[in-house]
């Protein structure tokens, strides 16, 4: 089934089903102040578990085409995409204008990074 699947195709796709679970393990718990904290690292762990099964293979298929400086590359700019859908959809908390120039300004790096791929 994936044989047929480009390999930066997978790589993204695992690289973004792995972001939105660490996304949640890291900040999810920040809508449950009350909960007690060794229940929400447990809880983490759990979330993070899932993170790893998608972020291993990801970088492991995706070593295959792209350095390792790329895969972080791609990695840190989805992190970002990911954190600002979350942080306005689920915490409700909107980004500024100061927030979405600096994710620009990091994004615009990974020009540079793939400029001559």
């Amino acid at each position: 089934m994936l044989a047929n699947i480009p390999v930066p195709v997978i790589t993204i796709a695992l690289l973004i089903l792995s972001n939105i679970f660490m996304t949640f393990a890291w900040y999810g718990h920040l809508k449950f102040k009350t909960s007690p904290i060794f229940t929400v690292i447990i809880i983490s762990w759990c979330i993070a578990f899932f993170e790893y099964c998608l972020q291993i293979p990801a970088n492991r298929i995706g070593h295959t085409y792209f350095s390792a400086a790329e895969l972080k590359t791609i990695q840190e700019v989805i992190t970002l995409t990911v954190f600002a859908i979350f942080s306005i959809f689920y915490l409700g908390e909107p980004l500024g204008w100061n927030h979405m120039l600096g994710f620009t300004l990091i994004a615009s790096g990974a020009f540079f990074i793939f400029l001559y791929k």
